[in-house]
């Protein structure tokens, strides 16, 4: 049965939240707000904070900038991920990903689809890893990040979390590189 084995160590990682909005700033950015709650209260520490506009270009630019940062181990954003004309964060991502996290996509859309129904399908979460650095990329309603964070990051980037979690495979992300790999904080 999967669940968190106390017998191990805990280990925070360091987080980057990123908002993708054209509206938005740091006094309305409710989702942004719970990410930084919740990834706080789990016992990770969020290193950055920033607040992007809908332009490709920006995202990019801002990913690049934190999977860079050897001090960052995770980015998760929020917006950007429907299918309307102004909704690009999954192109971003997915232009900057050396693999995608197809599960976390699929996973996300079955949790939700208890909740919204097929209205899920409007969703184009995704996830992937770059550099090293862990990419996941929520929905912009509180209640997308809410669940993605508590359904499944939360217990992904739990190091005591068995069978396996994203976090014990950190030291491995770049060793197809040259490169000193990143390890947890």
């Amino acid at each position: 049965m999967p669940g968190i084995d106390e017998t191990r160590v805990f280990l925070p990682v360091h987080v980057a939240v990123l908002t993708v909005s054209d509206t938005r700033d740091i006094a309305t950015d409710k989702s942004g707000s719970i990410l930084v709650e919740l990834i706080e209260k789990a016992g990770h520490k969020v290193i950055a904070r920033k607040i992007v506009r809908d332009e490709k270009e920006e995202i990019v630019r801002q990913l690049w900038a934190w999977i860079t940062d050897q001090d960052i181990d995770v980015v998760i954003s929020t917006g950007g991920t429907g299918v309307t004309g102004r909704d690009v964060t999954p192109e971003a991502f997915a232009s900057v990903f050396e693999k995608e996290i197809a599960g976390f996509g699929e996973l996300f859309r079955m949790l939700s689809y208890q909740k919204i129904g097929t209205s899920t399908i409007q969703s184009r979460a995704i996830g992937g890893v770059a550099g090293g650095t862990y990419l996941f990329a929520l929905p912009g309603s509180p209640g997308a990040c809410r669940d993605g964070w508590e359904e499944i990051l939360r217990w992904q980037l739990d190091s005591r979390f068995r069978p396996c979690n994203l976090v014990e495979l950190m030291p491995r992300l770049l060793e197809h590189l040259k490169t000193k790999p990143k390890t947890p904080a």
